[in-house]
């Protein structure tokens, strides 16, 4: 069945519109030029490249249409007189009829449940799309976070800006990394900026901290303890109160000479010191002594100067570099401080109290430790100037991170989807094996049908059928006869000569939509499986005299509007009042069954909208203009003088039509007829006014326009039928 049907860009159709219905019986009104030719010559000729951007939804392999326009007459009437043969099946042959219709039931059982498997397969379908979509939303996050703002990162987007679909495939193709990334997204966009535009520039590599006083910390000196000369007789004094280093001290505050007189001890401020005094302390700060103070004074410059030399903190705090490591360089460039600065003042205390022992902690380890930061700090730094002179290849390993990151960060959301895509892609293929089972099995039973067809294929049967059809509209002086193989010809009584061209349009006409009821009623070919038929009528009533109207509409009411052999029928008409009669009068079985739709073109071109049956009802200017023209059929103009005057009477002016027409003046005999027509049961059986023959043009418009007058509404009567 046909669902929806999309014209664009052909003929008349300059903008795209849409018809879509969910109805067996689809009824289309559109005047001449409004592009009624348009649409069925699509649904005859779908594959047409003039009709490429066009689309047609719900067509299943089993659905076959078969179209009735001008284009279907040209080319089985037109061009040749000879008519395409037409099979039908046979009645005689009932084991053959038997086995059919029960490969047909069988066919039908089998369509349902494959319908009900193909039902299973889009919901599968569904609830993948609806994953889908999740997934895709939840990855689109990523490019809506990273590309606006800033922008430092959009150049990992190329390629998926625009597209969710894509973005999703491409993250679900990278491969999780097996450990966290160790990057962050701002360093990462500290990277594209550093590589990024003008300023990007190379870094200087920092030198290692260089401090060669290993030998100075491990000298055997610091752990001797300094004495003077032990002969001095004021020695055993001097180390009985431990004091060599206070009274060296005291020295400097003598004379370098001592005379007669004694000196005032520096330490008691009395005149205690003599000569002999003085030169036995000095006896006992010796030589040896003073080599070794010697040695700790320049032990303490050298350690001094190297402590000096350590550059200031402020010194690598400088490099941009600096801040990857900067905690831990802290904490090594601290703890090694802590060691020289206090392996200096140890020194200076042992250069104030010569006699204690003291051990300097060794700097080695430490400075290893401070070096080692910067080394990884000298290692960002040449990683760095390497992308600054390979930027191309930098950028890529930017966005390798980049992903990276993404790719863990989301893990959640792409092994959920990807589990689940796996799971429905093993139902859909067991879904699809399903189907595939159902499809080999309607095929057989197909060929069942074939091959039974071709014992009950019976041509004459549809010759019969066409010429009792034209027996049925009243036309005996021609009919169609058996030419050839699969073909029929016309011929007028005895006469087998060339003659369709002496046919008028209507014969054409109708005999051409005979010929096209056998076809849908039977098969093109003996070998045809029945298919699911799909039938198009495009103005079956073109150049059709009024006679034969009205039995076209029968017989498209009995064989394809009240019959459940067809799957679905449009209907095309430039007739409003043939629109409406096509249309069921029973609101519930209208609803249920039939869709409208109206075909309008104006300066943007045609295009298709729904109809209300309430539309066709209260076309009140469409009835007027119907009056006035005294050539159309006279079934025609009756019936749409009692749409007037029941719509304007009985719905507008809440008049029973019985008193209008108890009227003195409506009781003249030449209006009778009138009087009759208008007020008969149901104005649906057209045919009925034609029938009686009772028609008078004058006197049911003079009857028409009285009816008006006498009830007070010339005026409106007068200002209508201008």
């Amino acid at each position: 069945m046909i669902t929806k049907i999309s014209l664009n860009k052909v003929a008349s159709y300059k903008e795209p519109t849409v018809l879509e219905t969910d109805k067996k019986v689809n009824l289309i009104y559109g005047l001449n030029g409004t592009g009624k030719s348009t649409l069925s010559d699509y649904l005859l000729k779908l594959s047409d490249s003039k009709f490429k951007d066009c689309v047609i939804e719900g067509l299943s392999n089993d659905d076959e249409i078969l179209v009735y326009n001008q284009s279907f007459i040209r080319e089985n009437f037109f061009e040749s007189e000879s008519l395409k043969g037409i099979f039908t099946l046979s009645k005689e042959n009932k084991e053959a009829e038997t086995k059919i219709a029960n490969a047909e039931k069988q066919i039908k059982r089998i369509s349902g449940e494959k319908e009900a498997k193909e039902k299973e397969l889009q919901k599968e379908k569904d609830t993948i799309a609806a994953k889908n979509k999740s997934a895709k939303a939840k990855i689109w996050a990523i490019k809506q976070n990273y590309t606006g703002g800033d922008r430092v990162l959009e150049f990992c987007f190329e390629g998926y800006k625009s597209d969710g679909n894509k973005l999703l495939a491409f993250v679900e193709s990278l491969k999780k990394p097996e450990n966290k990334p160790t990057k962050t997204i701002e360093s990462i966009k500290e990277e594209v900026q550093t590589l990024a535009g003008e300023n990007a520039q190379k870094y200087g590599t920092l030198e290692l901290i260089v401090f060669p006083m290993q030998s100075i910390e491990s000298e055997s000196l610091f752990k001797k303890q300094i004495v003077g000369n032990e002969n001095s007789t004021v020695s055993g004094l001097i180390n009985k109160l431990s004091s060599s280093d206070w009274v060296k001290d005291g020295l400097k505050y003598l004379p370098t000479e001592i005379g007669t007189e004694k000196e005032v001890c520096p330490f008691c401020q009395e005149s205690t010191i003599s000569k002999q005094l003085f030169q036995s302390i000095k006896d006992y700060f010796d030589e040896s002594y003073e080599a070794d103070i010697n040695l700790l004074k320049e032990a303490q410059t050298e350690y001094a100067k190297e402590v000096q030399a350590i550059a200031d903190k402020s010194v690598f705090e400088n490099n941009p570099k600096y801040d990857a490591h900067k905690k831990d360089f802290e904490l090594k460039f601290n703890a090694f401080l802590k060691v020289v600065e206090g392996n200096l003042k140890l020194i200076e205390d042992k250069l104030k109290s010569p006699s204690i022992s003291i051990t300097l902690k060794n700097s080695e380890n430490a400075l290893k430790e401070v070096n080692n930061v910067f080394e990884k700090i000298n290692n960002l730094i040449a990683e760095h100037n390497r992308k600054i002179d390979q930027k191309e290849t930098a950028f890529e390993e930017i966005k390798t991170s980049f992903w990276e990151i993404m790719r863990w960060d989301y893990d959640q959301t792409i092994s959920s989807f990807d589990s689940d895509k796996t799971q429905s892609q093993k139902n859909i293929i067991a879904i699809n094996k399903a189907a595939q089972e159902f499809d080999n099995e309607i095929g057989k039973q197909k060929g069942i049908i074939v091959e039974e067809q071709k014992q009950t294929v019976n041509i004459e049967e549809a010759i019969i059928n066409i010429n009792n059809g034209l027996i049925d509209l009243g036309i005996e002086d021609f009919k169609i006869k058996h030419h050839s193989e699969n073909l029929y010809k016309i011929v007028r009584e005895q006469n087998d000569n060339r003659i369709f061209h002496s046919l008028s349009e209507g014969e054409k006409m109708i005999i051409s939509f005979l010929y096209f009821l056998e076809l849908c009623r039977g098969k093109k070919d003996a070998t045809e499986a029945g298919k699911k038929k799909i039938i198009v009528i495009d103005d079956p009533i073109s150049s059709l005299s009024h006679i034969y109207i009205f039995n076209v509409g029968r017989l498209i009411h009995n064989e394809f509007l009240r019959n459940d052999k067809y799957e679905q029928v449009y209907l095309l008409t430039h007739s409003l009042y043939f629109f409406y009669e096509m249309t069921d009068p029973k609101k519930e079985r209208r609803n249920e069954n039939q869709k409208l739709f109206r075909i309008r073109k104006n300066s943007k071109g045609s295009e298709i909208l729904e109809m209300k049956y309430e539309e066709i009802q209260n076309d009140y200017h469409s009835y007027w203009f119907v009056i006035k023209d005294d050539q159309q059929p006279p079934a025609l103009i009756a019936n749409c003088m009692r749409n007037i005057i029941e719509y304007f009477f009985n719905f507008v002016e809440k008049t029973d039509l019985n008193n209008v027409f108890q009227k003195p003046a409506m009781q003249e005999n030449r209006f009778q007829a009138f009087s009759r027509y208008i007020n008969r049961e149901s104005h649906s059986l057209g045919q009925n006014i034609f029938d009686i023959k009772e028609f008078n043009y004058a006197d049911f418009k003079d009857a028409f326009a009285l009816i008006f007058k006498e009830n007070g509404y010339e005026d409106h009567y007068k200002k209508m039928i201008k």
